[in-house]
């Protein structure tokens, strides 16, 4: 199937990302918002953006204004109607998702694909509230959307190959480069990422070295290009926290449990860099 329009479902920082790579890919997209007023600030983020790639040289004026005309905002779900894949980027709630693709499903035509770009929650109980089920599939991707080449696509055991195909060549034609995943707990990055950055708050919490220390030592000795505690703090410590407990009651795995400090910061309101203060002080 041939995707001319796309839909994305929410205009947070992924959803912004992801409307602009596809506007920038030559797609016509319709980003939603609940209000006028986040919609505005959504759209001013991504043309701020695209401002900045202009002084940095990689975007032209010309390619920054073509992408902003092929993008639509709409406060109204109904404006999904004519598109042939929608992508939903909502915060990671159960049961947000569900009403989400309970509504689109009920919307749109049954060619459109639905995807979620969920990092950790179970795809498949999405696509079953959907009378489309093999044309839901998971489309995960990293912040920065524009700057981050990876795609992670999930398929579930009733997605079926022509949606997976499909989504694996539109994932293309953005210019990320394609892993699949199957339909399980942190897919594949969050699976493996999710115990490092845990492992790296015990050991600072247990004093086997500073946070400057377990930062450089992965920084240079792994050739990474930021530290675990620097890494969490920009992913926001509520998320690592939501994921980690997300894994964690699906595969009951002690090295998916959250350490004690991590849930007292976010208690504390220290998410990182988006409050000011985390492992760091960024204030």
């Amino acid at each position: 199937m041939e995707i001319k329009k796309v839909g994305v479902v929410s205009c947070g920082v992924m959803a912004c990302g992801i409307a602009q790579v596809c506007a920038q890919s030559g797609y016509q997209v319709t980003i939603s918002s609940r209000t006028n007023d986040h919609l505005s600030k959504g759209l001013a983020s991504i043309s701020n953006f695209l401002t900045k790639g202009i002084e940095r040289g990689k975007v032209t004026q010309e390619e920054k204004d073509s992408t902003m005309a092929r993008i639509r905002g709409t406060t109204n779900t109904k404006d999904f109607s004519d598109c042939d894949l929608i992508m939903e980027a909502a915060v990671e709630n159960m049961e947000l998702k569900k009403k989400i693709f309970t509504e689109l499903d009920k919307i749109c035509p049954k060619h459109t694909i639905l995807a979620t770009n969920t990092s950790c929650l179970s795809v498949i109980d999405i696509a079953m509230v959907t009378s489309r089920p093999d044309k839901v599939m998971g489309l995960h991707f990293f912040n920065p959307v524009p700057l981050m080449k990876l795609l992670e696509v999930v398929t579930t055991i009733a997605t079926s190959d022509e949606t997976l195909e499909t989504g694996k060549t539109f994932g293309k034609s953005l210019g990320k480069t394609i892993v699949l995943a199957q339909d399980t707990p942190g897919f594949i990055v969050n699976r493996l990422m999710v115990p490092f950055l845990l492992n790296a708050i015990r050991m600072l919490d247990s004093g086997v070295a500073t946070r400057e220390d377990i930062d450089t030592a992965i920084n240079l000795g792994l050739n990474h290009p930021m530290g675990p505690l620097i890494l969490a703090d920009l992913i926001g410590l509520d998320i690592v926290l939501f994921i980690a407990n997300a894994i964690y009651e699906e595969l009951k795995d002690p090295q998916y449990a959250p350490p004690a400090l991590l849930t007292k910061m976010v208690t504390a309101g220290w998410l990182g860099r988006k409050t000011g203060k985390g492992f760091y002080d960024y204030k």
